[in-house]
């Protein structure tokens, strides 16, 4: 397979068919990235403007690191991209819950054990349920980290802070999430067990 690297050297070279290549490539993860920025009406429009970006900026494309870091690069310019096109800020939460209440909530437990009831199904509704109440920073970086699969470092650079300050927002999201994976699973009606069912088809 054909490097990113290598596709954005051919495309800063006029070559349309290698960028449309790295375009189908990396478009449903840039898109599912966007999408904690701005909601999906506005997502096809934040997609094409970062590839647009990407067409008109490969030429300055410089890769290091064993995959030219072309995946950094090119969520660098899709979070550019849909900063540059939203044109009011993202409603934000007025007060941050502190560490302590958020990990209460969250029955000081993992992601894993919250939801460990949960069928396959289920606990992935739940999860985009849940992630979509989180504040931008904390979907943002789950995103990344979590969905998209960036190191610790590339995430950091992705979102311009230090490792240590992606570190203790990733902390806190980990632990939101839980809470409001917690909360909503408390809220659900109770699923019908195997022997309700069993009831249900004798008494049938």
């Amino acid at each position: 397979m054909i490097s990113d690297a290598a596709l954005l050297a051919a495309s800063a070279a006029g070559d349309t068919g290698a960028f449309e290549t790295f375009m189908r490539r990396h478009q449903a993860p840039v898109a599912r990235y966007l999408r904690t920025f701005t909601g999906a009406a506005d997502v096809d429009d934040a997609v094409q403007e970062t590839f647009i970006a990407v067409w008109r900026s490969a030429v300055h494309f410089r890769g290091t690191g064993h995959d030219g870091g072309a995946r950094g690069w090119l969520y660098t310019i899709a979070r550019h991209a849909v900063h540059h096109q939203q044109r009011r800020r993202v409603d934000e939460p007025a007060q941050l819950e502190s560490l302590e209440q958020l990990a209460e909530q969250a029955g000081w437990g993992s992601l894993p054990e919250v939801t460990a009831t949960a069928d396959d199904r289920t606990l992935q509704e739940l999860l985009q349920v849940a992630l979509a109440r989180l504040p931008l920073e904390e979907r943002e970086v789950l995103t990344l980290r979590e969905l998209d699969g960036f190191s610790g470092d590339e995430t950091a650079a992705i979102l311009h802070v230090s490792v240590a300050a992606m570190k203790s927002r990733l902390h806190r999201a980990r632990i939101h999430l839980a809470a409001v994976v917690r909360s909503l699973e408390q809220d659900a009606p109770p699923r019908p067990s195997s022997s309700d069912a069993t009831h249900t088809g004798a008494a049938s």
